[in-house]
């Protein structure tokens, strides 16, 4: 399946605000946003792209082909932007786009396992250097720790009932390590489907996020983006589920602040510093015609922040 990068148009115009600089796509999945981020900002614009996913890297390699020298990549967690911009001599950036969550060629990969869609290994890594994939991570947690997770990640209310079900199922000898065996298991677990929605889709979101660590790098992430940008630079964040969106608002809201009123008379600005002003005030979401093309912008956020000083 092609990878169709979502509220293209909607990131790309409220990120390139004039010519040239340097921007950043701290996801940059087939290149798709970075592409078109590169021919809006004009010929003397560089870009730096990292993503962790070596796949999605050699995709977007191509895609950026085209722009030469003025595309860098390098694979990397987005949580390293302020390390990998240093050693490049990277400063004062006038873009930075992080486009959140699993892509559409992961989940459309079987043998990636982020999918019950189809059976396949229950994998879920976005980095495939790295050791623990979900199936070692059923087997680690005790089942407290694993309600815990599926609570805190995908805001399962039958998490107890399904990390006790994990349990014993790996008591019993077949531990789970396909993608249809967890699936099946939370069906029963949570007694049979109800609704449009599967019942595994909470267990299957709680587990991708903790393998992959996604919520501990977006808040690394957000402060390291905000201070590589320019006066007048921006961070735009794409996300797809109120916990990402939830950590970008509120992170957003802290840097634009507020005014306060004094006892003694006058105001003064109360916030985070870097002072900074939220070119949306409410998320921007995906038109129907968009949604009819590409099902999966149907979730997405886009929020976006310009630094002041």
């Amino acid at each position: 399946m092609v990878h169709v990068p979502v509220l293209l148009e909607e990131t790309v115009s409220r990120l390139v605000t004039e010519p040239g600089g340097w921007y950043v796509d701290g996801t940059a999945g087939a290149g798709g946003h970075a592409a078109a981020v590169l021919a809006a900002a004009g010929l003397d614009a560089r870009l730096l792209a990292l993503d962790r996913d070596g796949e999605a890297l050699e995709l977007a390699r191509d895609a950026l082909a085209p722009f030469g020298a003025r595309a860098l990549l390098e694979r990397a967690n987005f949580s390293e932007l302020a390390e990998v911009a240093a050693r490049h001599g990277i400063r004062e950036v006038r873009g930075i786009l992080l486009d959140l969550g699993v892509s559409s060629m992961q989940l459309d990969r079987a043998e990636r396992g982020f999918s019950f869609m189809r059976d396949s290994p229950l994998d879920m890594r976005m980095d495939d250097r790295q050791e623990l994939t979900a199936a070692r991570l059923l087997k680690r947690l005790p089942p407290a720790e694993l309600a815990n997770v599926l609570w805190r990640y995908g805001e399962e209310p039958m998490s107890r009932r399904i990390a006790k079900a994990v349990a014993e199922a790996q008591a019993s000898g077949e531990p789970l390590e396909t993608t249809a065996q967890l699936a099946e298991l939370v069906s029963r677990a949570k007694g049979g489907r109800r609704g449009r929605t599967n019942p595994a889709t909470q267990t299957f979101q709680a587990l991708r996020i903790a393998v992959n660590s996604e919520l501990v790098a977006l808040e690394a992430v957000l402060p390291a983006a905000l201070g590589l940008l320019a006066p007048g630079g921006r961070l735009a964040v794409i996300s797809f589920h109120s916990l990402e969106d939830r950590m970008v608002k509120q992170f957003m809201a802290a840097h634009e602040g507020r005014m306060e009123s004094l006892a003694k008379g006058g105001s003064r600005w109360s916030g985070q510093l870097p002072r900074a002003r939220r070119v949306t005030r409410k998320a921007v979401t995906a038109t129907e015609e968009e949604i009819a093309r590409n099902p999966r912008a149907r979730t997405a956020k886009l929020r976006v922040l310009e630094r002041m000083v």
